[in-house]
């Protein structure tokens, strides 16, 4: 059974990634991407494909003609507009710290880490749980307050036109939903980010990919000739 796997690649490294999937499994084909997911799909010689989709919907139809390999259709179908410069607004938020900023171009413009504690569930149960369940959500409340209040602070002084939210999806909705962030509430996100303590480090790893296009690899199925030659991988 043909195995896949995944992988982010910038936007300045794609066209690099294209040629190197060319290379190891001769000429491609572009099928059209489709209205779910804004991507499009590659075709090799030797039957490996790739679904490559964007962090955003790009602006027009996505992909060329099926059958060819126009390359410039392809990056303008999953490369964001590059009349567009993205100001991408991060929040990491998950319980004991938050992570915020604004990024450009994959680097981080202005950011501001904190951490605040959280207390988590206790082993006991029962009246434990009970004792303490107030005291976990006032905290918790306090964390989500604090991260909305200092993101803000980054967006009102440099207005992000997408965000990339990441950590834990339900604070991360809580922050999202308090009154200082009603105007950016409504802006396009990337997908949502999955990431361990938000750190400094991960919020600068947040913004270098944030923007970057997801593929999908699958290898040619079994028996296929030069099934052995795959595209470049996660």
């Amino acid at each position: 059974m043909p195995t896949s796997r995944s992988v982010l690649v910038e936007p300045a490294r794609l066209p690099g990634w294209l040629a190197r999937f060319e290379e190891r499994n001769g000429a491609y084909a572009i099928e059209p991407g489709t209205t779910a997911d804004h991507g499009v799909g590659l075709v090799a010689a030797n039957g490996c494909s790739a679904r490559l989709t964007p962090a955003l919907p790009a602006p027009g139809p996505a992909g060329g003609a099926p059958g060819t390999a126009d390359r410039e259709a392809l990056l303008a179908a999953v490369l964001p507009d590059a009349e567009q410069a993205h100001t991408v607004g991060l929040v990491l938020v998950r319980r004991g710290g938050y992570s915020v900023g604004v990024a450009r171009g994959g680097q981080i413009v202005s950011s501001k880490t904190g951490t605040r504690y959280v207390q988590g569930r206790t082993a006991a149960g029962g009246w434990s749980q009970q004792r303490f369940a107030p005291r976990r959500a006032n905290q918790a409340d306090a964390l989500v307050e604090e991260t909305a209040v200092r993101a803000a602070a980054l967006f009102r002084a440099d207005p992000p036109s997408c965000l990339q939210l990441g950590g834990d999806r339900t604070l991360a909705a809580a922050v999202l939903a308090e009154p200082v962030l009603a105007l950016v509430a409504d802006l396009p996100r990337v997908p949502f980010l999955t990431v361990p303590d938000p750190r400094f480090a991960v919020l600068k790893d947040a913004a270098r990919t944030a923007l970057a296009v997801r593929i999908t690899v699958t290898d040619p199925p079994a028996g296929t000739p030069d099934a052995g030659s795959t595209g470049p991988g996660a």
